[in-house]
């Protein structure tokens, strides 16, 4: 983290508008009690409010700590005081008591995490009791996949009619009981097909697409012992069961690449935000997903490279029938990439139906797209090839800096398709990469 400089800084925002607002607060006079020392930044930058916004930066993360109500990470006030340090207007000087027992309330959270992370994967303190309560969570979810398999076969014998009065209210307890029965992957699942109902004139078709997955979750669950493990794990997933990071860490197949960040999907919710980071390795073609979550309120964890750029790194893949999510070990400072190679609309579907063979649930895929011009498609758009096959934008994307770039021509594209549609997260300007979202 030392040492950025102010174009290094500006990429650490979470947008245009809060790199612009950051430029703006990177005065002297807009600060008071502002310094620095080898291990961290602050300082007290005057809001709306009576009191002045507290912000402090740890370098060794770098993390970010403010007192303002802002959500983005990191907020312009953070962003502010590190524009400060880029240009050299901070004085060396002690740390305030605020910031220096927030940098060793972080140093003692990392020391403990490191001696939890020294125990081998799995190890307990009690095995015994450990194995119980995977007995009993075990129980929960076969009791509650029982329910919800009854249901199903109820509706198959009553049919839809009057389904769009009564369906909500029957699926949203449904998604309760399999909260109930820890199972909250089906619970999910559930919830998504509640919203179907009555949504647009074809929701008849799509609940019955959602309930079709969620029954062949059910099924895959009946015969657990009997599936491959790989798909045994992808089940278990799906369902909601979890495996520990460190487990991930020591067992989870390595591969080492330098890997492209092909984008990221930030979902923001009062409850939990979750981020997706697309990579694609630059030797070996794997695909990966990186998922961070911060609790409501909380900032997300910086990136470690901005969309268009390589990481040099270990990846630790999670199991399943379809390798995707994976912990990211950095081995090296991120680089600079050239414009990504890409596929044709047709390539592109046949690379997701191919995904959907392993795993049937899968609701993401990764897709680099070559050569594709926006063209208007009725009221929504449309990202049309080379050979004149198209894939729709997901309905509601706001499409004009990708129009802005591409002002008519073809264009590389990366983004997240599901059965909705295709969400464009970067694209490319010769070979400069420009985020979209």
């Amino acid at each position: 983290m030392a040492g950025l400089d102010v174009e290094q800084v500006l990429a650490l925002a979470p947008d245009a508008a809060s790199a612009k607002a950051a430029q703006g607060l990177a005065r002297g006079e807009k600060w008071s009690g502002a310094g620095s020392s080898e291990r961290a930044l602050w300082g007290l930058c005057q809001g709306s409010g009576k009191k002045p916004y507290q912000t402090a930066v740890d370098l060794s993360g770098p993390a970010f700590k403010c007192s303002c109500p802002s959500r983005k990470f990191p907020c312009k006030h953070a962003l502010g005081v590190m524009l400060l340090s880029a240009n050299q207007q901070l004085t060396e000087t002690a740390e305030p008591g605020w910031v220096a027992s927030w940098i060793e309330e972080r140093a003692g959270r990392a020391e403990k995490a490191a001696e939890k992370a020294e125990k081998k994967p799995g190890e307990v303190a009690d095995p015994l009791a450990a194995q119980q309560r995977v007995t009993r969570r075990a129980d929960r979810v076969s009791a509650g996949m029982a329910e919800l398999e009854n249901w199903l076969d109820d509706q198959v014998r009553r049919g839809l009619g009057g389904f769009e009065q009564r369906g909500y209210s029957e699926l949203s307890r449904l998604a309760a009981r399999m909260v109930d029965a820890q199972a909250p992957g089906v619970a999910g699942a559930v919830r998504r097909a509640a919203a179907v109902v009555g949504r647009t004139h074809g929701w008849p078709g799509e609940l019955l697409e959602e309930l079709s997955l969620i029954h062949l979750i059910v099924s895959a669950h009946k015969r657990l012992p009997e599936l491959p493990p790989s798909l045994a794990d992808t089940v278990q997933s799906r369902i909601g069961w979890t495996v520990e990071t460190a487990r991930v860490l020591a067992e989870g197949e390595k591969v080492e690449d330098d890997w492209l960040v092909l984008g990221r999907v930030i979902e923001p919710d009062d409850h939990l935000t979750v981020r997706r980071l697309w990579l694609r390795g630059s030797t070996t073609g794997r695909l990966a997903l990186i998922l961070t979550f911060a609790a409501g309120g909380r900032q997300l964890d910086p990136l470690p490279a901005r969309p268009g750029e390589l990481i040099p790194a270990v990846l630790s893949y999670y199991p399943g029938a379809l390798p995707m999510r994976a912990l990211l070990t950095q081995t090296a400072p991120r680089l600079p990439s050239p414009r990504p190679g890409g596929l044709n609309a047709k390539q592109a579907l046949a690379s997701y139906v191919e995904s959907l063979a392993a795993d049937p649930w899968n609701e993401r895929w990764p897709l680099v797209l070559a050569d594709v011009r926006p063209t208007p498609n009725g009221d929504n758009w449309a990202l049309i090839d080379a050979n004149q096959d198209a894939l729709e934008v997901l309905p509601g994307v706001d499409l004009w800096k990708l129009l802005a770039v591409s002002a008519g021509d073809p264009v590389t594209v990366a983004g997240e398709w599901n059965r909705a549609g295709f969400k464009p997260m970067t694209c490319w300007h010769g070979d400069r990469p420009v985020i979209l979202s």
